[in-house]
């Protein structure tokens, strides 16, 4: 089996318009989530949420395409091109039929069928453009991708909720593993969009300022987009052509809980099984883990579930570092595991473990240690990259210091 590297990263997100000012943001510790201005949130009883603010690429790159490509596909295809151009490749360098594109969604291309909706209600009387019920389905994003760069490998798109980015470099993973590709971009995306805003909404788990993981006084979650790519090949051709190599994917663990449509399981079971197969898969024990990006979403049932996972693999008394950036760029829905994983690869690559910002009061149900509110220097290996999602998906990765040459 070949081991698989990361060699490129592309984010956009509400603290930044590509992988390099997110990540300073974050270690600055800055939070993206704010009153809404894209939208109007009068109507409704939370008026936070994160937006993508940096729109300069996103706007110019829609002038210039005019509408071939919808929302969520624009995000990734401009992500896949920055962890292309990270990874020191042009699509030129690629064998067309030998990179795919994975990608997970909640959402997919939700603000096209709001479009559509918005004017059967005003009975305009105007048909849709045909090519509407193509760009509608998820599989456009992924296809869109390969379609920009000229490649012609394969796509999948999945749909797993907020685990569906972890989902997809899972897929990707054993693809360059079991060597079937020689590189795959593999990430998660989600636009912000009204259904997905007034569903939360209506579930009553929004925060009405700020999201604050792992704190006792933690009152919800907050929506938010992005989209987060990682490009994946394999670890001997990243070294032969002297890649830098931020990351290695070295095990991906999936479960299921079947507990409930939008509640964990009390014990944490099935975040507790996929904890264990990726970890089992990567042939690590819990000694050697040194750092966990959690799933943290900010609320009271989520984090303490996590909490509780975490606390019987690596013991009552664990003092891992356990971070949650959905502190700061809110719940990026499809796109949360994949940011998440980007900056878990990041956090490894440069040393540096990114806060949990917002924290205020200890909650002895939660991890003891969440890198409460400040960034700071990390010396550690071996990282556990958590997204546990509605219908009972749940999903770990385990990502280790790339070897550099």
């Amino acid at each position: 089996m070949n081991q698989v590297a990361v060699t490129g990263l592309g984010v956009i997100c509400p603290l930044g318009g590509d992988v390099e000012s997110s990540w300073q943001a974050m270690v600055e510790g800055k939070v993206g989530v704010e009153k809404l201005r894209l939208m109007d949130p009068t109507p409704y009883r939370v008026k936070v949420g994160g937006e993508i603010k940096d729109r300069g690429r996103i706007e110019d790159f829609e002038k210039e395409y005019g509408g071939k490509y919808e929302r969520s596909a624009v995000l990734s295809i401009l992500a896949s091109q920055e962890a292309l151009e990270k990874s020191g490749l042009t699509p030129a360098d690629l064998e067309p039929k030998r990179v795919g594109s994975f990608f997970g969604t909640t959402m997919g291309e939700v603000q096209l069928a709001e479009r559509l909706s918005a004017e059967h209600t005003k009975n305009s009387g105007q048909k849709p453009a045909a090519d509407c019920f193509h760009k509608i389905q998820g599989s456009h994003i992924a296809f869109s991708v390969l379609d920009y760069l000229g490649l012609s490998g394969p796509t999948m798109v999945f749909s797993n909720a907020c685990a569906s980015g972890n989902y997809a470099i899972g897929w990707g993973f054993e693809q360059i593993r079991q060597g079937l590709l020689d590189g795959a971009f593999c990430g998660g995306v989600d636009a912000f969009s009204r259904v997905a805003f007034t569903g939360f909404n209506r579930l009553l788990s929004l925060t009405p300022d700020k999201c604050r993981p792992f704190s006792a006084n933690r009152k919800g979650l907050a929506v938010s987009e992005g989209v987060g790519v990682l490009f994946l090949e394999n670890l001997e051709s990243a070294k032969s052509r002297n890649a830098h190599v931020y990351a290695e994917i070295a095990g991906c663990g999936l479960g299921m809980d079947a507990f409930h449509m939008t509640s964990p399981h009390p014990e944490g079971a099935g975040a507790l099984d996929s904890i264990r197969r990726a970890m089992a898969q990567a042939q690590i024990s819990p000694q050697d883990v040194d750092f966990i990006s959690a799933h943290g979403t900010g609320t009271s049932a989520n984090d303490k579930t996590e909490s509780i996972a975490i606390k019987k693999v690596f013991g009552q008394d664990c003092r891992i570092p356990v971070d949650s950036i959905k502190s700061m760029i809110g719940h990026t829905m499809g796109a949360a595991s994949a940011i998440e994983a980007a900056m878990t690869c990041l956090t490894l690559d440069r040393g540096i473990l990114l806060p949990t910002m917002n924290w205020e009061v200890p909650d002895e149900n939660c991890v003891a240690d969440c890198v409460p509110n400040q960034s700071r220097p990390f010396q550690g290996r071996v990282a556990l990259s958590n997204s546990f999602a509605f219908g009972g998906n749940t999903s770990c990765l385990v990502i280790s210091k790339g070897e550099n040459t």
